[in-house]
């Protein structure tokens, strides 16, 4: 906007004049940035709005997951294993010997003075495992150790891995050869090579020791029981002999450990607690945003908003006609209560915990089924927060009457300045011909007074 010229030649008080003057056109610009700082006051306030559904809608979502019900705690009699669980675990007691744990072959080759001379040109190298496989690997012109274990250790599918080990003797390069899967299937049966007489020589194997091969350690399965049950795997991870458990064998065993399998409330009760504690930090956002001061009569940005109003009763209806169709299980009756008064939730633990115990799939039925709060709750948010939800929809409008209210302040702007530069014009027109006058006035004046003087 532009600012008043100095005036004041002719003495009259202009300058004051067109203060005044542009002070009364600003008004207007008052009025409109104050519905626009309304406008933006309410945007923010709808943007802590949806980020509470957004929490709210997240604990939700927890809550609807298998892992917050069901749980199982696993405890065992000592650390030859490790044990996770799925909700699919039942609870249960078990006792575990582990008899041999499942180990990969190792085959020891002969000593090489030195680790980068070839042995042979070129060559054909195949693996050949008890499960039957065979792999082949072209291994190209570089057949020394480091060749032949850059080679091997490169191919995906060969079955096996490549070091070398330096004993200190006078041969001192050893080719180490290790299955890269535990089992005896996995075990090498057969290796050699075609196309290089001397490098298969060297590496030849056949199921026995020979003058250039050791094995080192043999290929074999882990054994187990479980409850009296023998069990053999090709692997130390065992995922499908206990429904929903996986044990991790870690060191044999010289007598039966325990496995304890019992329900573990502790994720369940940290769901139900976090959906509970998000829903009440949502109507404290809710209260803060629409409040009325009835002593000093203001408002809050969202006071009488119908949106805000909306999410509230959606919400409540959400919580409150949430119920197991199985068993007839409503939240009260799992320890979750609402205060009359307040619209906020509490939660009994002792309450909580009995049903958890006495019905374990009804509560998670209460808050994971499709009746259930959880679901119920996650598809209110949706109506809000989603793309083309009420509150998204509300606030894209909001943006879009800020963006109109700017427009209006700078057409505004854009005509008080027009017309303060139409009275500056104005009044410098006045201040000139009133100066001329005065100069007039007093030219007059003077002459007169001479006249005067003459005569007397």
């Amino acid at each position: 906007m532009a600012t008043v010229s100095s005036l004041g030649l002719s003495g009259l008080p202009l300058t004051d004049l067109l203060t005044n003057l542009q002070n009364n056109e600003s008004q207007s610009l008052v009025l409109i940035k104050n519905r626009q700082t309304d406008a933006q006051n309410k945007l923010s306030a709808y943007g802590k709005l949806k980020d509470a559904i957004s929490a709210f809608q997240k604990t939700a979502d927890a809550v609807v997951k298998p892992e917050a019900f069901g749980a199982m705690a696993a405890t065992t009699g000592s650390d030859a294993f490790s044990v996770t669980t799925t909700p699919q675990a039942i609870a249960g007691q078990y006792s575990v010997n582990v008899n041999q744990l499942a180990t990969s072959q190792t085959l020891v080759y002969a000593g090489q003075t030195d680790r980068t001379t070839s042995i042979g040109t070129g060559g054909t190298l195949s693996v050949t495992l008890a499960n039957g496989e065979t792999k082949t690997l072209d291994l190209g012109d570089d057949t020394s150790l480091n060749g032949l274990a850059k080679a091997i250790n490169a191919d995906k599918d060969i079955g096996i891995n490549a070091t070398i080990v330096n004993d200190g003797s006078g041969t001192p390069y050893r080719l180490l050869l290790t299955g890269r899967e535990t089992g005896a299937d996995n075990a090498a049966t057969s290796i050699s090579v075609t196309g290089n007489d001397d490098l298969n020589t060297f590496l030849q194997y056949n199921g026995s020791d020979t003058a250039t091969v050791t094995q080192g350690q043999a290929a074999q399965d882990a054994e187990l029981t479980i409850n009296g049950i023998a069990i053999h795997s090709g692997s130390n991870v065992i995922d499908n002999v206990i429904d929903g458990v996986k044990l991790t064998l870690n060191k044999t065993t010289t007598e039966a450990t325990s496995l304890n399998l019992t329900q573990d409330n502790t994720a369940a009760k940290k769901a139900v607690s976090d959906f509970v504690k998000a829903y009440n930090s949502l109507l404290d956002t809710i209260d803060a945003q629409t409040k009325y001061d009835t002593t000093s009569q203001t408002s809050q940005p969202l006071t009488g908003d119908s949106v805000t109003r909306s999410v509230q009763t959606s919400m409540r209806d959400a919580i409150s006609g949430a119920f197991d169709p199985t068993q007839g299980l409503n939240l009260s009756q799992a320890g979750i209560t609402t205060d009359p008064k307040t619209g906020r939730l509490s939660v009994d633990d002792a309450k909580l915990d009995k049903a958890l115990s006495d019905n374990p799939d009804a509560v998670k039925s209460l808050f994971s089924g499709d009746l259930g709060a959880g679901k119920r709750v996650s598809q209110a948010a949706d109506s809000f927060i989603k793309f083309d939800g009420k509150l998204t929809n509300a606030t894209d409008g909001l943006n879009k009457t800020i963006a109109d209210i700017k427009k209006q302040y700078d057409q505004e702007s854009d005509r008080i300045d027009q017309r303060m530069e139409t009275y500056r014009a104005q009044f410098t027109q006045l201040d000139t011909m009133v100066s001329q006058m005065n100069s007039l006035t007093s030219y007059l004046s003077q002459q007169f007074s001479a006249l005067s003087a003459s005569k007397g």
